[in-house]
């Protein structure tokens, strides 16, 4: 059989080839950092230079003033944060539904969930926007939270999840006397966290970074988001792009909480896949 590229080459070769693409994939993020240190004619000159000769770290402040980054950063997280926990109340009872019960037209019910999933959302957004003006939840956070409380990928992600877990494990909670809200929550989700935890990340970057809907339901700018938000300091306070390091600060410390996330959400990952492989090898 032959053995992939990566196969054959030794641990440490291996190390450094990880290392380098690792080193690729940040080198945009550090681009931006120090840029945000920098002047203009710095961020212009060529050749570019990987460091500012003196760091403007007032940069930073001088962003945060001039834009209320503070609001647009707290609608996004508790917008965000509010989708991704009605996402997994809604898809994990929606994917046991599909996965562990028995009902009529399951099936019918099953391949709607998957012409679903291949829908544009832009194919959606007027007739949803007909029943947001309808519930007058126009230009309002329930407007922005509900209308993306349920997510075709995020049913299809968990269900799919759920399939590898032995229909045994709920048949034993049944015998048991539990419910199936209790066979849920205590049994099919420990052992899928790592796909709850993919499935939060994912979402919560989505709709933390998600612009188009969120300005075509809402017009007051109390509600903008931090992607409308940084659209407007770019327009505005960015005088269009004159202010480049300014810029680059607002979008490094809008990054901030998906960094957070992003490392929470990999621990979990992490831990449940070595939970996964110590369960294997025993």
């Amino acid at each position: 059989m032959r053995t992939s590229m990566l196969s054959r080459l030794g641990g440490p070769a291996r190390h450094a080839f990880f290392a380098i693409l690792a080193l690729l994939m940040a080198f945009p993020f550090y681009w931006m950092v120090t840029s945000a240190l920098k002047t203009n004619d710095e961020i212009w000159a060529s050749p570019p230079t990987l460091w500012p000769a003196a760091p403007l770290w007032g940069n930073f402040a001088a962003a945060w003033n001039e834009a209320p980054f503070a609001r647009y950063m707290g609608n996004s997280i508790l917008v965000a944060g509010s989708i991704v926990i009605l996402q997994i109340f809604n898809s994990g009872m929606m994917a046991y539904a599909l996965t562990h019960m028995k009902f009529r037209l399951k099936g019918v019910f099953s391949g709607v969930i998957l012409f679903g999933y291949m829908v544009p959302a832009t194919a959606v957004y007027l007739p949803s926007y007909l029943v947001l003006s309808e519930l007058n939840l126009l230009n309002t956070y329930g407007g922005l939270i509900l209308s993306n409380c349920v997510s075709v990928f995020a049913i299809f992600l968990i269900r799919q999840a759920f399939l590898q877990v032995s229909h045994e494990l709920v048949e034993a909670g049944e015998v048991d006397g539990a419910s199936h809200m209790r066979i849920l929550w205590t049994v099919l989700v420990p052992v899928t966290r790592s796909s709850f935890a993919v499935m939060a990340l994912i979402t919560f970057i989505d709709h933390y970074n998600n612009y188009f809907w969120p300005m075509l339901i809402t017009k007051d700018p109390a509600l903008q988001l931090v992607s409308a938000g940084l659209r407007s300091f770019f327009v505005e306070g960015g005088a269009y792009g004159l202010k480049w390091p300014l810029i680059m600060a607002a979008s490094a410390f809008t990054i901030a909480p998906l960094l957070l996330v992003f490392v929470l959400a990999q621990k979990t990952i992490m831990q449940s896949v070595n939970m996964t492989a110590g369960s294997s090898k025993g």
